[in-house]
């Protein structure tokens, strides 16, 4: 394509960029994304959960994860703030029996205290006092998190010198914030991996669907940038960066 026809390919990714649940299938075959990570998040839970025990999703997003346990759903719960994908678990996930319940989960939590066995988190945010108080003694809290510096070298290629947008995401500080609260860690790794674009119209599609990373991201205002992304492209066959995971146990 010549730099007309690739800006309003650009365009009309841009405008496509809508998500509900947590649906990456549009850019399917055009980016990879490393997630041969050294924990296993989802055997994790499911050594540890069993049918009688009170689990509790945060951030669930549509739902999709949490279904594909199989766990009785009049022992599930969950949150999810998203408008969108609070609507989708209304429609989804309430009429199965599970309590879903709209809310942040990084404020209080519309449980009482001492409810749940198991609480899980799956890159949404948290409150380790919050966490601390609907668990049950004894219960366990498991999460992966997305950390600080995830996609950066993507961000700085069309956004440079923004600031970090959590600096806080780092396992060390997580864990001690869970310590002060009073749990106990019983795991807790990090790890960096790497993403890939093949398709300049994927990174725009993605940009603007992962807002939170890529602030104030347009097409027109990225424009130079993206023609630079292109370049890249054509010289490498790829634009690349690393994710930046980590992963925690606490119990109570």
């Amino acid at each position: 394509m010549n730099r007309h026809e690739l800006y309003h390919d650009w365009l009309a990714e841009e405008a496509a960029a809508q998500i509900h649940g947590w649906d990456f299938s549009h850019i399917h075959g055009r980016y990879e994304e490393e997630d041969d990570l050294p924990w296993d998040y989802r055997r994790a839970i499911l050594d540890r959960l069993q049918p009688q025990m009170k689990l509790l999703d945060m951030d669930t997003g549509g739902g999709e994860f949490l279904l594909s346990l199989g766990h009785p759903h009049a022992n599930t719960a969950a949150t999810e703030a998203y408008p969108p994908n609070a609507d989708l678990c209304r429609r989804v996930l309430a009429p199965l029996g599970i309590d879903f319940r709209e809310a942040a989960a990084d404020g209080p939590l519309p449980f009482a205290d001492n409810t749940f066995d198991m609480v899980i988190n799956r890159h949404g945010s948290f409150c380790p006092e919050e966490i601390a108080r609907v668990l049950r003694p004894g219960g366990v809290f498991i999460t992966q998190q997305v950390g600080a510096f995830n996609d950066r070298e993507l961000v700085d290629l069309l956004l440079p010198g923004l600031p970090l947008p959590f600096p806080r995401q780092q396992l060390a500080i997580a864990a001690e914030q869970f310590r002060a609260a009073g749990l106990t860690i019983e795991d807790g790794q990090e790890a960096f991996g790497r993403i890939r674009f093949t398709d300049i119209g994927a990174l725009v599609w993605f940009a603007r669907i992962i807002e939170w990373e890529f602030p104030g991201f347009c097409v027109e205002r990225c424009r130079e940038r993206l023609m630079r992304a292109q370049r890249i492209l054509e010289a490498r066959g790829a634009v690349e960066g690393r994710t930046h995971r980590f992963f925690l146990i606490a119990r109570k």
